[in-house]
């Protein structure tokens, strides 16, 4: 990987919670990094630390959409990564207004890539586990497993990664495709866009009912972001995975009735709801990390239960 030393780093979404805690990681390393976000679903109370680092950059409140300043920046600043987190997150926004997220997600992407060929900048995008059909096994989902786009959501990202990956073929452009699993932890958002971590444990904390979408059956493989986002930072720094789709979770999954009773201790205080999108809902996600660990010696470090008491204590700091 060219620049082994202190390199010039993009990160679009970076002030979103996962994207807050790639530009941490990047900043311990010694990076000077640069964010542009258009704060649609990220907050700058999520980078305010970041302001007492001296390789941070600059934070640019800008849509990805937006060319012309995509551009002069990275004219001016030559960036050798770029980590591209910016993003439609959400899948039922997807469904009721499917061009927004098209937008978002696919044709910013293509925008991002032409400027990435243009300045040789290595592509680190952002996909997602939402691409996959169900895990069939207990071995779980391998790259190499169907896709199912069962949202405008999905079908945006897998749109943009076989973008992604046409300019690794075509123009030699060093990229690589993450699909990290269901990722929660601190800076995730506690209210209807939030991970349902993030949403039980605030619940919990307010002595409110936790309202679990269908039967409750449905599982979820449950990556501690911290571990998500060493791997996204590892993917950049690698020439191995150049080219590559590469998955991140932990080898384990917990059905969503099992992880509203860790939470709330008291099956009284769950409820079932109607789900609202239950033809997007894969019913099983449970990851093979076997790649990850391979090119870039990569694994989770944070177990489930000290991920929950670790996001609890950061919700309790936040609501005073």
């Amino acid at each position: 990987m060219k620049g082994d030393g202190v390199m010039n780093v993009l990160v679009t979404g970076g002030a979103g919670f996962i994207g807050r805690w790639v530009t941490k990681k990047l900043l311990d390393d010694g990076h000077q990094v640069w964010i542009v976000d258009n704060l649609s679903n990220s907050s700058t109370k999520n980078i305010e630390e970041f302001t007492y680092y001296e390789n941070f950059r600059h934070f640019t409140h800008e849509d990805i959409k937006e060319k012309g300043k995509l551009e002069q920046l990275f004219k001016e600043h030559q960036f050798d990564i770029c980590y591209h987190l910016g993003a439609s997150i959400n899948v039922q926004d997807s469904i009721d207004d499917p061009e927004t997220t098209f937008a978002n997600d696919t044709i910013a992407t293509f925008y991002i890539l032409e400027l990435c060929k243009k300045y040789d900048t290595k592509l680190v995008f952002m996909s997602t586990c939402m691409v996959y059909d169900r895990a069939e096994d207990e071995s779980g989902i391998q790259e190499v497993d169907p896709i199912k786009p069962a949202s405008p959501y999905a079908g945006s990202k897998i749109a943009a990664e076989n973008m992604v990956l046409s300019y690794f073929y075509a123009y030699g452009l060093p990229v690589v495709v993450v699909r990290p699993f269901n990722t929660y932890g601190p800076f995730q958002k506690t209210g209807g866009e939030g991970g349902v971590v993030a949403i039980f444990i605030h619940n919990q904390l307010d002595g409110k009912v936790l309202n679990i979408y269908g039967d409750g059956t449905q599982t979820r493989d449950l990556l501690y972001v911290e571990d998500c986002a060493d791997f996204v930072v590892a993917a950049g720094y690698s020439d191995e995975v150049n080219g590559e789709i590469v998955n991140a979770g932990t080898g384990r999954d917990i059905a969503i009735n099992d992880l509203a009773l860790l939470i709330a201790k008291d099956s009284s205080k769950i409820q079932h709801v109607e789900h609202i999108h239950p033809q997007s809902e894969i019913p099983k996600l449970l990851c093979n990390f076997e790649k990850a660990k391979r090119l870039l010696n990569w694994e989770p470090k944070i177990s489930l239960e000290e991920g929950i008491k670790r996001t609890e204590k950061w919700i309790k700091s936040v609501k005073g």
